[in-house]
């Protein structure tokens, strides 16, 4: 049976730190990447505390629907990523990370207790990462299996939230900016944001066709659709984006046209990325918690394995508005 020396030995760190470490010793300050060699070793020389299972053992796989370079530019699936290692830190979960852009990154997860999907996949890739491990959720993806967890935000609540408050400022020619997305296997993936506007509107009988715009979610998207919209006879008051990366463009682009925000149009955007509190005017925004959402579903995924749980979840995270600069009661029309 191996020691916690030969951990030591293996992992190149002393004794001391390796018992620290296996023993959930919060105190110790030591870098993510060294724990992780530690209980990677652990694993790897098959180390057993007791007769029950222990943490080390558990080996968490992470895939990235995204390729690194495209998470270092999009804060909100960096932060879930940065959700579920935390978790893992501190519950001394080891974890296998990868991206879908890598060439072996269903070969890397082969083995793992649990598998955390992020982002947007295909039906085939649904189907290969459950038969390489079935205690499996995905995060920010519904999945209509209903034998697999997953966990999304509340995206009508949040579209109920930021619409109520633009109509209560008053407005009623609400435009929306939104994006398409495409799962691996190029099915596009259905925006449940632009629904729920969609429903909104016209659930109150409000018009709402001509202000409807679709591009990519990137500001130079929102800045072009929203050029797109201020050239119509009867340009909208306010503007629903669906990033905050869309809704900074479409700012650029009312203020290039010489007109102001909010006093001219209302901007309110999604996501509550960090710039959007230092841009001019203070972008508001509805706050999406992705760093807790990888929280929770690390959690999900190892608890459901230590309790030996079956029954899936289908969790839907709540989302609430952070009012700044960028909204304001309509601008009345003199006569």
């Amino acid at each position: 049976m191996a020691t916690i020396k030969d951990i030591a030995a293996a992992a190149g760190v002393s004794p001391a730190a390796v018992s620290r470490i296996l023993n959930h010793d919060a105190t110790l300050n030591v870098p993510l990447e060294t724990k992780q060699r530690v209980l990677e070793a652990a694993r790897r020389l098959h180390y057993h505390k007791t007769k029950h299972t222990s943490k080390a053992a558990f080996r968490m796989g992470v895939v990235q629907w995204f390729s690194a370079e495209q998470e270092m530019q999009d804060s909100y699936y960096l932060l879930i990523r940065q959700g579920i290692e935390d978790f893992c830190l501190k519950n001394s979960i080891s974890i296998v990370r990868t991206f879908r852009t890598d060439s072996d990154y269903l070969k890397v997860l082969k083995g793992v207790d649990g598998l955390i999907c992020i982002g947007k996949f295909g039906r085939e890739e649904v189907g290969q990462f459950i038969r390489i491990c079935p205690n499996i959720v995905f995060l920010d993806m519904t999945v209509d299996n209903y034998e697999i967890t997953t966990v999304t935000m509340d995206f009508r609540q949040a579209v109920t939230c930021a619409m109520d408050h633009l109509l209560e400022l008053g407005h009623r020619r609400i435009a929306f900016l939104g994006g398409v997305e495409y799962a691996g296997t190029g099915e596009p993936v259905m925006d449940e944001r632009r629904k729920a506007y969609i429903s909104y509107m016209k659930k109150r009988k409000l018009e709402y066709r001509q202000w409807m715009s679709q591009g990519s979610f990137s500001t130079v998207s929102g800045y072009e659709m929203m050029e797109q919209l201020l050239e119509l006879e009867e340009r909208p008051t306010a503007v629903f984006a669906a990033s905050d990366a869309l809704a900074l463009g479409a700012i650029k682009a009312i203020q290039n046209h010489g007109l102001s925000v909010p006093e001219d149009i209302s901007v309110i955007g999604f996501n509550d990325t960090e710039i959007g509190a230092y841009t001019s005017p203070a972008l508001t925004t509805i706050h999406a918690p992705a760093y807790d959402m990888g929280q929770h579903g690390a959690n999900f995924l190892y608890v459901s394995s230590n309790l030996s749980i079956s029954t899936p979840l289908k969790v839907k995270i709540p989302c609430y508005l952070v009012e700044r600069e960028s909204c304001s009661t309509v601008k009345q029309k003199r006569s």
